[in-house]
């Protein structure tokens, strides 16, 4: 009996029994390699892309699996990029402004010195035109990105000495993560250095780093900085919420099913909102233990704060100058974000300066 006989005489309910209209959805299985930019002893901020990839997997039944390779596995970590663009992977997990040196507006896909808090960058991202923006700039790189996380505002970073007034950045070697900010630094004085997390504490041991940043409480007491830079200083004002993404080879993405497109959106999700949540809820432990530990938890001086300002907005009017990607992303980013001070100044900060204040 032919198909078309089937139907007509068994109906529908008959089809279904036989299992032939289910193969008319049956999806080929899909198998990618993402390559992260962090090693796997950072379960919060390299644990994103296996709680991508495991959602995957669970909402496909199976049938989409993404393996995830940390940094060194296939690629050095600040060459993930290139293997998405090249084809050499399907996606990649990290953090946009480590590619400043390609395009300074890979910056704004992330964290700006004195830019968005993680909710205000979400909101800009999802509600504002921050990912429609990104994803036009990051077409020349044949990539789409999804939000893959978010470590909230991180600290300023370890120091070997205290820092009292803008004067002591001078001459100061400091390890930070993003080109952007070694450049506020640079007119600051400061003399930036690009180390891996896995080298800091020796330079810093041996004196041939002065300073370095990282992340925050849970992840930089796991690296032991507080042992040979005893002042810790807050807050990062270069991250005040740096987002990390996925990014997807375009080509990759136009050949999944419309069903998978949207599992990838929705485990992006997921993985973006879980990274948060850890970080929030380890960090006071660490901090806590660090603490205990004899770690000068201080704040950086208005005098300090001021000057990095003044110095950021100096390096924004010059990147103006440069990039014209730049400078059309960075514009509608500060119209956006000058609403979100705006509220964020009424309910949200009087309420959280009210909480610091009291005894639980």
């Amino acid at each position: 009996m032919d198909r078309r006989s089937l139907i007509k005489n068994a109906g529908i309910a008959g089809v279904l029994a036989t299992g032939l209209a289910p193969a008319v959805h049956a999806q080929a299985a899909v198998r990618w390699r993402l390559a992260s930019s962090f090693p796997k002893a950072l379960d919060t901020i390299y644990g994103g892309a296996e709680v991508f990839a495991n959602a995957v997997k669970a909402m496909s039944g199976g049938k989409f699996e993404i393996s995830v390779h940390a940094a060194g596995e296939l690629m050095p970590g600040f060459g993930v990029l290139d293997g998405v663009q090249q084809g050499s992977v399907e996606a990649c997990h990290t953090v946009p402004y480590y590619f400043y040196g390609k395009s300074p507006a890979f910056a704004l896909g992330s964290a700006i010195p004195f830019g968005f808090n993680a909710r205000q960058m979400s909101a800009w991202m999802m509600h504002g035109n921050g990912r429609k923006l990104m994803n036009e700039f990051y077409a020349k790189y044949n990539v789409v990105s999804f939000n893959g996380g978010n470590t909230g505002t991180q600290m300023g970073g370890w120091f070997r000495k205290e820092i009292k007034s803008p004067e002591d950045f001078k001459g100061l070697k400091m390890r930070l993560g993003g080109g952007l900010v070694g450049d506020v630094m640079t007119k600051l004085g400061a003399v930036p250095q690009s180390i891996p997390g896995g080298e800091v504490y020796q330079a810093l041991e041996k004196g041939t780093l002065d300073a370095a940043e990282w992340v925050g409480p849970y992840d930089d007491q796991k690296l032991g900085f507080n042992k040979v830079a005893p002042n810790y200083y807050y807050p990062g004002w270069w991250e005040g919420g740096p987002e990390v993404d996925f990014y997807i080879n375009k080509k990759a993405l136009d050949a999944l099913s419309t069903e998978n497109k949207a599992i990838i959106e929705a485990a992006s999700a997921q993985a973006s909102i879980d990274m948060l949540a850890k970080y929030d809820a380890l960090n006071p432990g660490a901090l806590k233990q660090l603490v205990a530990a004899k770690t000068k938890v201080l704040p950086f001086p208005q005098s300090v704060m001021e000057a990095s300002y003044k110095a950021s907005q100096e390096v924004y009017a010059e990147n103006d100058k440069k990039s014209e990607d730049w400078k059309k992303i960075f514009a509608d980013m500060r119209n956006f974000q000058r609403d979100q001070v705006l509220w964020f100044r009424f309910a949200e900060n009087r309420f959280d300066n009210f909480m610091a204040g009291v005894k639980l």
